[in-house]
């Protein structure tokens, strides 16, 4: 080094420029040659394969009806979240296929993958969805059984006699 900073203003001017932050692209929009975006969500042991299109609300499970599928009113509510934080309801037609898990979960999956198909199609909704906890994967599972016990922590009943 050829100079020698005598004190911390000559050490600023020894300093090179801010350096700037790289160009980041903004994000596009991922949809497939039929104008859908996929997107895949997972719950518990659920899966659920989604994908999401413009057109006038149209929403099929595994070939059936979302509330044939879908009997609960619970259930329906879980799924149209996204939907309803956007003001966005019956916008869009989603067909989508859920294997695995029991209805709970697959209602899950189904929400996480419309959560995440949404982003893909128009990254615009990305901050509020993520706001409101749409895109976070719940990882939660159940708790293996361990031996000697009735659950995974739930002891046989004591008997003293």
């Amino acid at each position: 080094m050829a100079e020698t900073a005598r004190s911390f203003a000559d050490l600023a001017k020894l300093r090179p420029a801010q350096p700037t932050a790289p160009e980041v692209e903004p994000r596009q929009p991922k949809v497939d040659a039929l104008g859908r975006a996929y997107a895949t969500g997972r719950r518990k042991t659920a899966v659920a394969r989604v994908w999401v299109k413009p057109g006038s609300g149209r929403f099929t499970v595994n070939g059936k009806p979302m509330p044939e599928y879908f009997a609960r009113p619970t259930l329906q509510m879980i799924i149209n979240q996204a939907f309803d934080v956007l003001d966005r309801r019956g916008h869009y037609d989603v067909m989508c296929t859920v294997t695995g898990g029991g209805l709970s979960g697959q209602a899950g999956a189904v929400r996480h993958g419309i959560s995440r198909a949404l982003v893909n199609f128009d990254p615009n909704l990305r901050p509020v969805l993520k706001a409101g906890g749409f895109l976070t994967r719940d990882d939660r599972q159940v708790e293996r059984k361990k031996y000697g016990k009735r659950k995974a922590r739930r002891s046989f009943q004591f008997s003293k006699r």
